[in-house]
């Protein structure tokens, strides 16, 4: 059965940094594309990161660039979102997703991804 588990979710205070672990059972995940995305309270859930299983192209939505990097690990069948300078719109339950197959123009849109973890609580507040 495939598994995704995500953890590293916690309070950080503006300005911070917390790093974000997916990781995998039953599966290796060098061989799936793999998507974080997060929701807000009362907001929808958005893509916010994603990372191929073809060349490890990387993809940002526009609100993370430049403070938020995706990689792999794959000796430990880990990805990593690393997420730096935290602002409290960054508050909300954290996702990944991995999908074998995944178009790269769709690369953050949830629709893409079959197999989701639980979600992890990222807390960004003074």
């Amino acid at each position: 059965q495939l598994q995704l588990v995500e953890s590293g979710g916690g309070l950080a205070q503006p300005g911070g940094a917390l790093r974000l672990s997916c990781s995998a059972s039953g599966f290796n995940l060098d061989t799936f594309a793999i998507g974080w995305f997060r929701q807000a309270p009362g907001k929808e859930r958005e893509g916010i990161s994603y990372i191929s299983n073809t060349d490890d192209t990387t993809y940002y939505t526009d609100s993370v660039k430049g403070r938020f990097t995706i990689s792999r690990d794959n000796a430990k069948n880990a990805v990593y979102l690393q997420m730096n300078n935290l602002k409290p719109e960054d508050t909300g339950v954290y996702y990944c997703a991995a999908d074998s197959h995944v178009y790269s123009w769709a690369a953050l849109s949830e629709y893409e991804y079959g197999y989701w973890g639980q979600g992890t609580q990222v807390t960004v507040s003074s």
